[in-house]
């Protein structure tokens, strides 16, 4: 445990019968996050019998079991003992993380909301362009729609609220910000978040023998192209969007 996470975390609860939740804070941070998923992957690689699934989430790891195979209080005193092992704050994250470049049209009528996203972070649209475009944000987690990555986090300057009303439709491979964080749209969807980018990525592809492109972990940088370039890559889109992907070394 570190300075910046003070007591009660990390801490464990109990999900119903069959569940238990590692908090490592309240809210995410850089350092939560790395913690989640770097002991999500821990518990893994342990091979538990008894352990049916897990999953991170943008602070926390869920750790779904039998209870028949493996007792409550059993798995509570090993998963105790494993948060006094290291400081899971500042853990390596797990090996076999990919970073994926995806060309982005960042304004216009393909994303309308990103003039008043950069004067909420008190920015020029260009520069609020340069920022988003050359940083390289984490997929926290997957979750709200099948495939859909919360990415991050961005600079404070994007620290910025949720809208007060709801845009009604967004598309596929929109990207959207709010609250420091990046959401890059599986599926058309209403919002409550800024639209600024637009991409032809698609990350859920139900066809495909690995539905889900993204994994926790992995990182994303959108770099800026043309609508012209962007129409371009839809006519030939194989469901990538353009998008280049390199091993992450350990």
């Amino acid at each position: 445990m570190t300075a910046t996470h003070a007591h009660p975390f990390p801490c464990i609860r109990t999900v119903g019968q069959d569940g238990l939740l590692v908090s490592f804070a309240d809210t995410m941070a850089e350092s939560s996050n790395r913690a989640a998923l770097a002991f999500r992957n821990a518990v893994d690689l342990l091979g538990w019998e008894g352990v049916i699934e897990t999953s991170a989430s943008l602070a926390s790891a869920y750790i779904r079991f039998d209870p028949l195979a493996l007792p409550h209080t059993e798995i509570h005193g090993r998963i105790e003992e494993m948060l006094h092992q290291q400081d899971w704050y500042r853990a390596p994250l797990p090996a076999g993380r990919r970073l994926w470049q995806v060309p982005t049209v960042y304004g216009g009528e393909l994303a309308p909301q990103l003039d008043e996203t950069a004067a909420a972070a008190g920015l020029t649209p260009t520069e609020a362009i340069r920022r988003l475009s050359e940083t390289r944000v984490r997929v926290l987690t997957i979750g709200f729609a099948p495939g859909l990555p919360y990415l991050g986090p961005l600079g404070p300057e994007f620290n910025i609220p949720r809208l007060k009303k709801l845009t009604p439709m967004v598309p596929e491979g929109a990207l959207i910000l709010a609250i420091s964080q990046l959401v890059l749209f599986s599926r058309p969807n209403p919002t409550g978040w800024r639209h600024v980018g637009q991409t032809a990525f698609r990350c859920f592809r139900p066809e495909a023998e690995q539905s889900f492109v993204l994994r926790p972990g992995d990182e994303m940088q959108f770099l800026p192209v043309s609508r012209a370039e962007l129409e371009q890559i839809r006519e030939t889109n194989d469901g990538l969007g353009g998008a280049t992907r390199e091993e992450i070394p350990a």
